[in-house]
C-alpha cells in the first residue's frame, strides 16, 4: 500500500464490491484497499492462475479478507451475460462496482468475439453491458459505480465516422476513444440515475500514470516489448519523479468508490503535476468528457451494440 497518501474510507463491512481487472496491477491494489476496509470482494477474471495468485496476495496483505472470483471474458458479451446471470442468481446486493479492467494499444487492429474493435469492445461495451445486467443488484445495494478512465481521455474524441476503426486503425486514438467512452458512460449513468430516481450513484476516476502491465510487453495482444511510454515511465518511477506507483494510482478509484465524502457525477484522479501522480482528489473533467451530446449518442449506440438496456 502507498505510505505517501491516505484516504478516508467508509467502513465497508457487509458490502459486496465487484471489481473487474482486480487480478493484477492497479486493480490488485484497489482490491487490497477495499478488502482492508472490510468489503467482500468479488473479482470477475479470465485467467484462473492469475486469479489464484491475486487472492493469495490479497490475503497476505489482509489476512481476514473475504474474496472470491467469477469467470468472465470481457471480450465476449455472452461471457459477460453468463457472469451477470450467475451473480443475479446469488441475489446478493452489490454496494460497489468498479469497472476497471482494460486493454491498451494492441499494435494491430483486433476484434472481440462479437466483432467490435478490441479496446472499444472490452474497455467500454463490456462494462456497459455488465452494469446494465447487474442493475437490480446495484439498486438493491444502493451502489457506488466507478468507471475507470485514463489521462488518454484528455484528448481526442469519439470517431463517429468509423467507430470500430475498420478503415484506418490508430492504436493510440482507438485507446483514447475507448477511455472517453468509459468516462462518458460513467457520467451519463449518474445523470440518468438521478432523473429516474435510481438509488445508485456513478462517478469516474483515472489513475494518472504508473508502470503496469498495460505499458509493458503483452504478447497476447501482439506487443512483444514495452511501449515507448512504458520505458519512460519505468525510469521516472524508479527515480520517484512525476508519475505514480500502482499503489498510489489505485487511490483515486478507491476514493471514488468508498470515500467518506465522495459524490456522483465527478472525476477523481491524482492531483500532482500534469495529473500524472500525487495524492488523489476531485478534479476538473477532461474536455471530451463534458460533451453531453456525445454521451447521449454513445448511450444509444451502446444499447444497440450490446443488446442491453437500463430499462
Amino acid at each position: 500500500m502507498s505510505k505517501a497518501y491516505e484516504v478516508d474510507l467508509r467502513d465497508l463491512t457487509g458490502t459486496r464490491a465487484l471489481l473487474t481487472g482486480g487480478s493484477g496491477g492497479i486493480g490488485l491494489q484497489i482490491a487490497i484497499r477495499l478488502a482492508a476496509a472490510g468489503a467482500e470482494l468479488v473479482l470477475p477474471v479470465r485467467n484462473e492462475q492469475k486469479a489464484s495468485t491475486a487472492i493469495a496476495q490479497i490475503e497476505a496483505a489482509v489476512p481476514d479478507a473475504r474474496v472470491s472470483t467469477r469467470a468472465v471474458d470481457l471480450s465476449s458479451l455472452d461471457s459477460v451475460a453468463e457472469c451477470a446471470a450467475g451473480l443475479l442468481q446469488e441475489a446478493v446486493p452489490i454496494g460497489i462496482l468498479i469497472n476497471n479492467a482494460g486493454v491498451m494499444t494492441p499494435p494491430e487492429r483486433q476484434i472481440t468475439t462479437d466483432g467490435f474493435e478490441l479496446q472499444f469492445g472490452t474497455n467500454h461495451l463490456a462494462h456497459f453491458a455488465l452494469t446494465a445486467r447487474l442493475l437490480p443488484l446495484l439498486e438493491a445495494g444502493r451502489a457506488h459505480v466507478v468507471s475507470q478512465t485514463s489521462v488518454a481521455a484528455a484528448r481526442g474524441g469519439i470517431n463517429w465516422n468509423d467507430l470500430q476503426w475498420e478503415r484506418r486503425y490508430r492504436s493510440g486514438a482507438a485507446y483514447s476513444q475507448s477511455k472517453i467512452a468509459v468516462g462518458l458512460f460513467g457520467l451519463e449513468l449518474n445523470r440518468r440515475a438521478g432523473a429516474a430516481g435510481w438509488t445508485l450513484t456513478s462517478n469516474v476516476s483515472h489513475p494518472g500514470v504508473a508502470l503496469t502491465g498495460l505499458l509493458t510487453a503483452r504478447p497476447e495482444i501482439g506487443r512483444t516489448r514495452d511501449t515507448a511510454g512504458g520505458r519512460v515511465v519505468r525510469v521516472l518511477s524508479r527515480l520517484g519523479v512525476l508519475v505514480g506507483t500502482p499503489e498510489s494510482a489505485a487511490l483515486p478509484a478507491v476514493l471514488a468508490a468508498a470515500g467518506t465524502n465522495s459524490v456522483g457525477g465527478v472525476m477523481y484522479g491524482p492531483t500532482g503535476m500534469g495529473r500524472l501522480g500525487g495524492p488523489p482528489g476531485e478534479q476538473k473533467l477532461f474536455t471530451p468528457l463534458t460533451r453531453h451530446d456525445d454521451a447521449t449518442s454513445l448511450w444509444s449506440v451502446s444499447e444497440e451494440l450490446t443488446g442491453c438496456s437500463f430499462g
